[in-house]
């Protein structure tokens, strides 16, 4: 290979691409819920920057009503993951279901809320402490 090869090679910008599940967990939407189109293709930075910045109906349709992924049900009902786990809740959940869920307020929930806040709390004295 001649210097002038592999110059000609540098000289082009390569475009970042991921997969549409890296793209979906990025955006925070479940990805068996995205369009088709989403779903088969390649996703690259600046496409996502854009969905990011200026969101389609579609991403801003599952982002309000869901069935939303698993890291943010939890966020939701304001547990863990493994708090979702351990209540029996393994498949993604539509905003309804997450509402219904925090009006039932159901032993399991309550016992996860406070788990997570105890967590919390143990957070900050750490840090407190390692200060």
């Amino acid at each position: 290979m001649t210097l002038a090869t592999l110059d000609g090679m540098t000289s082009h910008k390569s475009t970042q691409t991921m997969k549409p599940a890296t793209a979906a967990k990025k955006l925070g939407v479940y990805l068996e819920a995205t369009p088709a189109e989403f779903r088969e293709g390649v996703v690259t930075r600046d496409e996502l920057n854009a969905l990011q910045a200026d969101p389609p109906e579609w991403l801003r349709e599952l982002r309000r009503t869901g069935p939303h992924p698993r890291p943010v049900v939890a966020a939701k009902l304001g547990v863990s993951i493994g708090g979702l786990t351990r209540g029996g809740i393994t498949e993604p959940l539509t905003t309804e279901q997450i509402d219904a869920l925090k009006a039932e307020s159901p032993d399991w929930l309550v016992r996860e809320r406070a788990t997570q806040a105890e967590v919390r709390k143990e957070a900050v004295r750490v840090k407190e402490q390692n200060r």
